[in-house]
């Protein structure tokens, strides 16, 4: 059973180095602009996320937050330099709820509460970027959120032990995720 879960492992990083990939070429081609608040934020509640699931028994399937957090890293100081220019009044407003959900969370140190809010941080950080791509749906790069979606399902095989606290965030992404996918398609339609 083990060797399986390595398994989903690696296949859920390998899915993450090519979603991103492909994005981070896009950024550089000046194609995809990226929010820097959503990575900023991202990058560290995927941080905090791997740590709760290693604590919580994910084992080897939590690592795939890891590599996540750390690629999430990369595209923020990316979205510095090459990112989206026009943050809105919202955006900050979003941004602020996502760092005061930090703050309740620091103070909770309750497993199952903390992974509810930094579910709740995530969907927050994810706001500036839906905006943008309402507004712009060809700025993102959509091969990268279709992959991500598929990677989240085989996160989610990965994980060694299941709780709450192990599954909720990475099912939550893959929802959000989803329902992202679904916008891109419908207001490119639409634009085109």
């Amino acid at each position: 059973m083990m060797d399986i879960k390595i398994i989903f492992s690696g296949l859920a990083i390998i899915l993450t180095f090519l979603a991103y990939v492909a994005y981070i070429k896009d950024i550089l081609k000046g194609k995809t602009t990226p929010h820097a608040y959503t990575w900023l934020i991202f990058c560290l509640v995927n941080a905090f996320v791997f740590a709760l699931q290693l604590m919580a028994g994910a084992g080897i399937g939590s690592f795939v937050s890891l590599v996540i957090s750390i690629t999430f890293f990369v595209i923020f100081i990316l979205s510095l330099f090459k990112g989206e220019k026009h943050i809105t009044f919202s955006d900050t407003i979003f941004f602020v709820l996502a760092l005061m959900s930090f703050i309740l969370w620091i103070i909770t140190k309750q497993s199952v509460l903390s992974v509810v809010l930094l579910s709740i941080i995530n969907i927050f950080a994810f706001i500036p970027t839906i905006r943008k791509s309402w507004n712009k749906p060809f700025s993102e790069t959509i091969l990268t959120y279709i992959i991500n979606t598929v990677r989240y399902g085989i996160a989610l095989l990965a994980l060694e032990q299941y709780n709450f606290v192990t599954y909720f965030f990475p099912l939550v992404a893959l929802i959000t995720t989803f329902i992202f996918v679904f916008i891109l398609i419908i207001r490119r339609k639409i634009i085109s």
